[in-house]
């Protein structure tokens, strides 16, 4: 038997990968996640990818988060364009991240033979969740663009926090045609700390989901019919 999780209240498309997203009122969802989404990313001489860490893959290069991008008018065909911290699109997003980060090793990359996916195709977080991350953290600001999902989830009065660990193994309906199956959640660091636009740093909030939850927040998901997602969607347990 069916059982409804929720609805659809945010759906989020990152053009440009460890930048700040766009919001949507539906998206394309295919096997590889929302369309164009971290399609791009900023890459060093090495190959990496620019974040807030280091390690084999990545590149810290801290500010990117204070970026936003998006595609023009919606159209993923098109090249994104890269906003700056007060939202102005730059002409030349290579050139301005050359300059906002102080190095002239990078660019502003398409996607080729390897992802820019860290994990799996889809995020989707519950607003119980949210709201528990805001009652840990008092006088913290607290939203979505912190563990930047691909949809964030309004889940009934009285659901608990962390509810998305018992959807894992399972798999929902979205909207008309849309199939996801839930695999894990993801393994948070630092990213969810820094600094964004008007959300300050805060060493407080990793540190409170590692306590109260190892590290791990939201579920992630593989896509298993494609579909279009729109806000309201009904996201149903099958």
């Amino acid at each position: 038997m069916s059982r409804v999780l929720g609805t659809v209240e945010r759906i989020w498309r990152y053009p440009i990968k460890s930048t700040g997203g766009e919001l949507l009122d539906e998206a394309a969802v295919d096997a590889r996640g929302v369309v164009g989404d971290r399609l791009y990313a900023v890459r060093d001489a090495e190959g990496r990818f620019g974040s807030g860490k280091n390690t084999r893959r990545f590149r810290r290069m801290p500010g990117l988060l204070r970026l936003r991008s998006r595609y023009p008018g919606g159209v993923v065909t098109k090249v994104p364009e890269l906003l700056d911290p007060d939202g102005v699109p730059v002409p030349d997003p290579t050139g301005y991240v050359r300059r906002y980060l102080g190095r002239d090793d990078v660019d502003v990359a398409r996607e080729g033979t390897v992802s820019h996916v860290d994990q799996l195709p889809l995020s989707v977080l519950t607003t119980a969740t949210l709201d528990w991350v805001g009652s840990a953290v008092p006088g913290v600001p607290v939203d979505e663009r912190r563990f930047r999902p691909n949809l964030l989830v309004r889940t009934p009065p009285g659901t608990p926090a962390f509810v998305e660990d018992e959807w894992i193994g399972g798999a929902a309906r979205i909207g008309d045609a849309l199939r996801i199956g839930f695999e894990r959640s993801s393994e948070r660091c630092v990213m969810i700390n820094e600094a964004q636009q008007d959300l300050p740093h805060s060493p407080l909030i990793l540190r409170a989901v590692a306590q109260a939850h190892d590290t791990r927040l939201d579920v992630l998901a593989t896509v298993t019919h494609p579909g279009r997602v729109r806000l309201g969607d009904t996201v149903e347990l099958l």
